[in-house]
């Protein structure tokens, strides 16, 4: 499998928007986080961070396909980079292509001084995320009776 990552053009947003409203809808019909989940965001909301100096969306592709997409968060400028949000979609999951976005995220960006957040009762998402040197920082927020969000760092 090849992975690599390609960035994202404007004319490509109401493409990732589509993409990241099929890909979180699962979850938000799983944890009912209508006010926070991807699947629920605007495309505005999308072009919005494409705008920002400090955000790069890159396509996950895999031999080719558009697998998923992350969003990178570097303001170059000491403080952490952000991982915020990262999919795959469904009918490509547990392939490995996560890993090796986020491994080829950081070839680009730089391997330290990282941070994201995620679902905690999503234990898939923990291991994936711990097995790629992520400690928790011992913060979570309650999100609703379903769902708590647990930050992660990555030194």
């Amino acid at each position: 499998m090849r992975v690599e990552l390609r960035p994202v053009k404007r004319d490509d947003l109401e493409t990732v928007w589509k993409m990241q409203t099929e890909a979180f809808m699962g979850l938000l019909e799983k944890y009912q986080d209508y006010d926070l989940s991807p699947a629920a965001e605007p495309v505005d909301k999308i072009i919005a961070r494409f705008e920002q100096p400090w955000t790069t969306y890159y396509f996950i592709s895999a031999d080719g396909k558009d697998v998923g997409v992350i969003r990178i968060v570097d303001k170059k400028d000491g403080s952490r980079k952000r991982i915020s949000p990262l999919w795959i979609m469904p009918d490509e999951r547990g392939k490995g292509y996560a890993q090796q976005a986020i491994l080829k995220a950081e070839e680009i960006h730089g391997e330290h001084h990282w941070m994201l957040d995620t679902i905690f009762q999503e234990k898939g998402n923990l291991h994936l995320y711990e097995k790629m040197g992520y400690h928790q920082t011992g913060k979570t927020e309650k999100i609703n009776d379903l769902m708590d969000i647990v930050y992660y760092e990555k030194d």
